[in-house]
């Protein structure tokens, strides 16, 4: 089950009538959602630099103009530089190359990441088996030992 917890501060600003202000866990989690994204353009960008905008677009599941601001971003930031390139399947030959910050940049995401996503995973285990447990207890007997004798079904 989830646990809420409430920082006590606002809550009594919230009891009070008063406005609650933004908290750090927003502009945190879109931050996060935002790294998420850098990190997977990265990622793709490295594997296969010479993907056009829309391919890049259709592979994130993100919008043209959504991606075309993420590399503008990436570009202002130094870590991805255009470079002309004449093999390039993109009609106006060029390509999109990791500069060696966004090498290191990229690494650093990409641990970021990782650790996220086992977070997330030890999250979801442990409610997993918190909805198995509360299945078991409002399950009747009957049903519990149908699904011992099949343990991958509930």
């Amino acid at each position: 089950m989830f646990k809420l917890q409430v920082n006590p501060r606002l809550l009594t600003v919230a009891q009070q009538g008063g406005s609650v202000p933004k908290t750090k866990k927003m502009t945190s989690r879109q931050a996060k959602l935002q790294e998420d994204t850098y990190y997977r353009v990265m990622r793709l960008l490295e594997e296969n630099p010479d993907l056009t905008q829309r391919e890049l677009a259709q592979k994130l599941g993100v919008s043209v103009g959504g991606l075309n601001y993420c590399l503008k971003a990436l570009t202002e930031k130094g870590l991805v530089k255009m470079q002309n390139f004449a093999n390039s399947k993109n009609k106006f030959g060029y390509v999109y190359v990791l500069t060696p910050r966004g090498i290191a940049e990229k690494a650093r995401l990409t641990s970021n990441f990782l650790k996220r996503k086992m977070e997330e995973y030890e999250a979801l285990k442990a409610e997993i088996e918190t909805l198995k447990l509360e299945t078991l207890k409002t399950t009747p007997a009957s049903t519990v030992k149908m699904q011992e004798n099949n343990p991958g079904q509930l």
